[in-house]
């Protein structure tokens, strides 16, 4: 069911958020901001985050309070993350599943004649947001950048009206009913957050939101053949455009850019290049653009060379699909891989395996990487990152190949030994730095 909202129920003193993360904060942050005439309730599990705020915890005083009586609010604002099914409250919450939206919601609710630009898929999120903002403002176009990238939109600086960038989560948009992009971008979909979403039907179905508002006057980009079917079945009413892969490549060798040439990179590049043509920017212009972009930390970072080793910190790399990108892209490979293991993810090396020396498997569950690749390729297990590095220390000391790539990409998150992707990606880089 779609709500009838309007703007000026916004205005009810019938709200609650739960979730007092990163988003949770930018919301309460705006409600203040804009002096809305609200009084709204917060919840999160963690008690720990509600000792954060100065919220009153019994009655109703000023503006602020908590309260577990979610079902009471007219309208529930989940924070991306919230698993409904986990949650403390997982019971009212889906009782009330109807009343739930998000940031992106009040973004869009609140900002009506912002022109937006919606991004999502498995991989190549973060990097195709960050190529594009560099593109557009080098050719000078007033544009922000926001959403699962870092900076929640309802923080965004919106003066003059600039041209929105929004990353956007699967577990942003499985609650998001009022998103209206002018254009909307799915890079590609393979099984991802399973545990989250309960099926790949639903994870697909929580990215296909960003056509569902669209008008005919908006854009839809869509490369996927799977996703070409779902689109035509559902008949959305924005102007599609399947993107080539062929048309990117006629210029590819025009763009003097190492890192954007990588066949990793190629997928995104053909989106950008898509959606320039559409904004009007002459090509000539968005190659000369190019020049300057350094590209992402953890995502085929080249951080160090010596003598013929190269190295790669690859650890945004969450899964074997987005792995596959930097295996495809790298010879001579001396792997490191391991993590908090994705549910449904297989590993089919297939043609890979001629790019691969050895592997050296990390993490708490190396059991599970060992079966996946177990009589497939030479592996070591290792249980550290460090343990793995010093291992090729080692193995590489006197190999004789023209060039080596030592490459952490994990296939894997990082929770059973690290806070997060860019711990473990910034712990490799120090490791590395101090040993050779």
């Amino acid at each position: 069911m779609i709500l009838k909202l309007k703007k000026s129920v916004l205005r009810s003193n019938n709200f609650c958020l739960y979730g007092l993360g990163v988003t949770g904060q930018s919301v309460i942050n705006y409600f203040d901001r804009e002096n809305l005439a609200i009084t709204y309730s917060a919840w999160d599990d963690d008690v720990a985050k509600r000792d954060l705020f100065g919220y009153h915890t019994a009655e109703k005083e000023g503006k602020r309070f908590f309260s577990q009586n979610i079902d009471l609010a007219d309208f529930i604002i989940v924070s991306p993350g919230i698993n409904l099914k986990k949650a403390k409250l997982r019971k009212k919450l889906i009782e009330n599943k109807d009343k739930i939206i998000t940031d992106l919601d009040l973004f869009y609710l609140f900002n009506p004649r912002i022109k937006t630009i919606v991004v999502t898929g498995t991989n190549g999120k973060s990097t195709t947001c960050k190529i594009l903002e560099h593109v557009l403002k080098k050719n000078k176009i007033n544009v922000r950048l926001g959403g699962n990238i870092g900076k929640p939109v309802l923080n965004l600086d919106l003066k003059n009206e600039p041209l929105v960038i929004i990353e956007a989560s699967s577990f942003q948009l499985a609650h998001s009913k009022f998103i209206t992009p002018d254009y909307a971008i799915i890079l590609n979909i393979t099984s991802d957050h399973l545990d989250w979403h309960g099926s790949f039907e639903d994870y697909l179905e929580s990215k296909l939101k960003i056509f569902l508002n669209q008008k005919k006057n908006n854009f839809a980009f869509i490369k996927n053949k799977m996703l070409l079917k779902k689109f035509k079945k559902n008949k959305y009413k924005s102007k599609l455009k399947y993107v080539k892969l062929d048309k990117y490549q006629k210029i590819k060798k025009k763009i003097k850019n190492d890192y954007l040439n990588s066949e990793a990179n190629e997928e995104n590049m053909s989106f950008i290049y898509a959606l320039s043509r559409i904004l009007k920017i002459r090509e000539k212009s968005f190659i000369n653009s190019l020049k300057s972009f350094k590209g992402l930390p953890h995502r085929h970072e080249v951080f160090y060379k010596k003598n013929n080793k190269i190295f790669i910190n690859d650890s945004k790399a969450t899964s074997f699909e987005a792995s596959k990108f930097a295996l495809k892209s790298n010879k001579n490979i001396f792997w490191i891989v391991g993590g908090l293991p994705k549910i449904g993810d297989k590993f089919k090396l297939g043609k890979l395996k001629k790019n691969i020396i050895k592997t050296y498997i990390i993490g708490n569950y190396m059991k599970n990487f060992k079966t996946h690749l177990k009589g497939k390729i030479n592996f070591q297990l290792c249980k550290t990152l460090k343990s793995a590095v010093i291992s090729i220390l080692k193995d590489t000391r006197d190999i004789k190949y023209k060039k080596i790539t030592v490459l952490l990409s994990p296939a894997s998150a990082s929770y059973d030994q690290f806070k997060n992707f860019e711990e473990r990606g910034d712990y490799f880089k120090n490791l590395i730095k101090n040993k050779f």
